[in-house]
């Protein structure tokens, strides 16, 4: 039996993950108080007494967990940006290759993508190694999501007697274009340049839809080449390519709501092409992700307690 603690799970994710692992009888969950859990001496004990420790916090109080550990044997897993461009962690991605899996596999350091860039990298990250768009490619990319992604303060926003009226419609953000997932949109897919990034959140609970648009003009190759990279790469419970997916014409980002699996498939013309992913921005964009990293660590089947 793994034991394992979770730093900062008071917080969405943490919470997430805390709830579907405390129904786990090959797990043993180190608890503290509300009061150890501010105690960076308690937080330091309990880290190091841990076989595996998720890291649920913002990244300088990441920084800082990581800096706790003095046992070599301790996988920490963080699910914050602090370490997703690190290449000391492994990024936790198993499905991108099988370099990808192994490096994960015997890593004590792993980075769970970010919610919005695990789209966005099952999309571009294949083409780039099929070669089938180049490096210096310009893309862009919309991403619709559930508020949920917005932590505890905007679930209390949206779900409050007194809302605000603007919440009732989608609204953009991310409009200065320096979103934080940025960076390891750049660094894992390998392309040169960011993207131009348009996420929207609305008003639903979970669920997230990721599009890169292409004009098949910047391919090196056609959309069939593009369907089969994909089949070829995504064809686990977790990861699928789907020839047919939409929902008569509409292609809905609540689709996979409270599920861990991820949607891969390709629509459009001969001339322009859409590249979308659909998953649960709480489940493979987040606390499903981990605990997937988690169960192949242990050498558990991936699925395990994840639902697909």
């Amino acid at each position: 039996m793994k034991k394992v603690f979770i730093d900062g799970s008071a917080g969405t994710t943490g919470l997430r993950i805390y709830e579907r692992l405390s129904e786990r009888s090959d797990i043993e969950l180190i608890k503290l108080s509300d009061a150890e859990r501010k105690d960076p001496d308690a937080r330091k004990k309990a880290i190091n007494a841990s076989d595996i420790t998720f890291l649920c916090l913002p990244d300088d109080a990441a920084r800082e967990s990581v800096s706790f550990v003095e046992n070599y044997s301790t996988v920490i897993i963080d699910t914050s940006t602090a370490h997703r461009t690190n290449t000391a962690f492994a990024y936790g991605f198993p499905e991108l290759s099988a370099a990808h899996f192994e490096k994960l596999k015997a890593s004590k350091r792993i980075a769970v993508p970010g919610c919005h860039a695990s789209g966005f990298i099952a999309l571009v990250y294949p083409l780039v190694e099929a070669g089938l768009v180049d490096k210096d490619i310009k893309l862009t990319c919309f991403s619709l999501t559930g508020y949920s992604g917005g932590g505890k303060k905007m679930i209390a926003e949206y779900e409050g007697e007194e809302r605000d009226v603007l919440l009732d419609a989608p609204r953009q953000y991310g409009i200065s274009q320096s979103h934080k997932h940025l960076p390891e949109m750049v660094a894992v897919t390998g392309i040169e340049s960011a993207p131009i990034f348009c996420p929207i959140v609305a008003d639903f609970y979970s669920g997230m839809e990721v599009t890169v648009p292409l004009f098949a003009s910047e391919l090196k190759g056609s959309v069939e080449d593009i369907k089969k990279v994909y089949s070829e790469k995504y064809n686990t419970s977790i990861v699928k390519y789907a020839e047919n997916f939409d929902e008569s014409g509409f292609v809905s980002a609540g689709r996979f709501s409270m599920l861990d699996s991820m949607e891969i498939s390709v629509s459009g013309n001969g001339e322009r092409i859409l590249l979308v992913a659909r998953y649960d921005n709480l489940g493979k964009g987040a606390s499903g992700a981990a605990l997937e990293c988690m169960n192949i660590v242990m050498g558990a089947e991936p699925t395990t307690g994840l639902n697909v």
